[in-house]
């Protein structure tokens, strides 16, 4: 009879007992640990990003994928140095259209492509020390645009679409929990498949040092 009274108390119980664990469980990932409450994430090359801005950025997407530039780099402080962090990177639309370049600007056209695939970059630093993630700053320059759907690991994006890049911190090695999530106005973009304004191009010439080979075959 004892062992079907605890087996009743414990039918009883154990919904209440799940929602409490459970709301102990949203109030540690509201409050966070400690040590992000000064979390600080800072856009690198902040200004060659928004002079790309002025102009409205273009990045180029391809079949087999290019890299970005300017390259997306943050530095990060507030981490717990012990703690472990994955830092992922995905690409969300600013609006609800498409783009044309018309007369030398862009302007709206008309309704947007359905969003592709969610693609997320994982850096592939992760999952990492939060010493780690502090001790210089995080390069995205591995992180390739697509238009085709590749399967490749690689970010696929719709042509004549602005996006912003945003970052994700992940606190991992135990229950994942969201750290922050964070984006940089000076980084919108244009997905184009060829520059379509010549300062945009001219400025990628200036300041990428591997555009040197493409200004040598312009000359040619």
């Amino acid at each position: 009879m004892a062992d079907l009274g605890c087996k009743k108390l414990s039918d009883c119980t154990v919904s209440r007992l799940l929602s409490v664990v459970e709301s102990e469980l949203r109030a540690g990932r509201d409050k966070g640990d400690p040590t992000e409450k000064q979390l600080q994430v800072v856009l690198e090359d902040a200004t060659l990003w928004q002079r790309f801005r002025e102009v409205t950025n273009e990045m180029i997407v391809t079949k087999n994928g290019r890299r970005m530039f300017p390259v997306l780099k943050i530095s990060v402080s507030g981490l717990d140095p012990n703690a472990m962090y994955s830092f992922l990177l995905d690409f969300a639309p600013t609006d609800g259209h498409r783009w044309k370049y018309v007369n030398g600007e862009w302007v709206p056209a008309g309704k947007p492509e359905p969003p592709n695939h969610s693609c997320v970059y994982i850096h592939p630093d992760s999952p990492n020390f939060g010493a780690h993630w502090m001790k210089a700053a995080i390069s995205f320059s591995k992180v390739k645009l697509t238009n085709k759907l590749n399967g490749s690991g690689q970010i696929m994006l719709n042509s004549l679409h602005k996006y912003e890049p945003q970052v994700h911190i992940v606190r991992v090695g135990g229950p994942h929990r969201m750290v922050m999530n964070c984006s940089f106005p000076e980084t919108q973009f244009i997905a184009v498949t060829a520059y379509q304004n010549e300062e945009i191009t001219a400025l990628k010439i200036k300041y990428n040092p591997f555009a040197k080979a493409f200004l040598d075959a312009k000359e040619r």
